[in-house]
């Protein structure tokens, strides 16, 4: 009995075309187009560099040895130690896992919980970042230990490619020259209630180590500097409490946070330290209006001392020794490239004493 359907074999017509010439003209226009973008790039100051990515953090933590020089914190540290005079000083070359709008403590603990680690620790402490119980803060720190401890061999295949085409190429500045960055300029007014202040713009340039140095057109006075130092009030202004939340509940909360995280820094460093392992807390300097509102909200007097009391770590503060305090950030919270330098150099007698208590 025949079928009730029949099959057919259906091809599908090619038009005629020239082919190779429509690949030469995409490929033509592909070029003249990336060329076009790199040279627009440049001219607004962008230069090739390393991202900071998850990658390069993980990659630079899997170098951690059991007895490294490591340096923890958030961007302070990234921008003011020099790699070179640190390790003429102290004997080893330090390995740079500061990281940017981050928080140190999930840094700091881990290194205390790996059991093989019993090196030293160069933490930057800034109080109210180190006591962020969430937020943005703790959500940076927390991306980069994921991506290491969790790091796939694709992406580590990625980040290698990456880093060559990012050393060449200006316009491959992750954050600012993509879509997401691009799209996050438009002048758009915001909602009540929702955003949250934009990130300082390019200003550094990171090499393999994720040594983050400051940009010329930075240091210099100018609208880029004048835009990084109107955007930290913002930036370094906790959000205001939640409305739905009343105030008294939400304070005894952030109390309790804020205690426990207290008692965990004590509970790291001295994890660390019955190891074997040292740690010297870093106040690295600032200054303008930046100083005003940290020296306002987070008093010396504060969280600073009560972490070097609970925890009994050596602390280096700028403002005691006037060769560290001398220095002016251009925008209020980095040194310069060259200043940089001479701040490590300056440090590191005090790293010494403050090491070998």
């Amino acid at each position: 009995m025949p079928s009730s359907t029949s099959s057919f074999d259906f091809v599908r017509p090619i038009p005629e075309q020239s082919w190779r010439g429509i690949l030469l003209t995409v490929v033509l226009v592909t070029a003249v187009a990336a060329v076009g973008w790199e040279i627009r790039a440049r001219a607004l100051g962008y230069a090739p560099t390393l991202n900071d990515t998850t990658d390069l953090w993980a990659q630079r933590r899997e170098a951690v040895r059991p007895d490294s020089l490591v340096i923890v914190g958030d961007s302070r540290p990234h921008f003011d130690l020099d790699l070179d005079v640190l390790e003429q000083g102290l004997g080893r070359r330090p390995i740079q896992l500061a990281r940017d709008g981050s928080c140190a403590y999930p840094v700091l603990a881990d290194l205390a919980n790996d059991e093989s680690f019993h090196g030293t620790i160069i933490c930057s402490l800034v109080p109210g970042m180190m006591i962020a119980p969430g937020g943005p803060l703790m959500a940076n720190s927390e991306e980069i230990l994921k991506r290491y401890h969790h790091w796939t061999l694709a992406q580590r295949s990625g980040h290698e490619l990456g880093m060559l085409l990012e050393e060449r190429i200006a316009f491959l500045k992750e954050g600012e020259l993509d879509l997401d960055g691009l799209l996050a300029k438009i002048p758009l007014p915001p909602r009540a209630g929702t955003g949250h202040p934009p990130s300082p713009p390019y200003f550094g340039s990171l090499d393999r180590e994720r040594r983050e140095r400051m940009i010329d057109q930075c240091a210099q006075p100018g609208w880029l500097q004048d835009r990084i130092k109107h955007g930290w009030p913002a930036l370094m202004t906790p959000p205001p409490a939640p409305s739905y939340v009343p105030k008294d509940v939400f304070l005894a909360n952030m109390g309790k946070a804020v205690e426990q995280r207290f008692h965990d820094i004590a509970a790291a460093v001295a994890k660390l330290r019955a190891r074997g392992g040292k740690l010297v807390f870093v106040r690295f300097p600032m200054g303008g209006d930046l100083k005003k509102l940290e020296d306002l909200g987070t008093p010396r007097a504060g969280i600073w001392t009560r972490i070097l009391k609970d925890s009994g770590a050596p602390g280096i503060y700028f403002e005691d020794y006037p060769e560290l305090s001398s220095f002016t950030p251009p925008e209020w919270s980095h040194l310069s490239a060259p200043d940089s330098v001479v701040f490590t150099q300056r440090l590191v007698p005090h790293l010494k004493q403050a090491l070998a208590k």
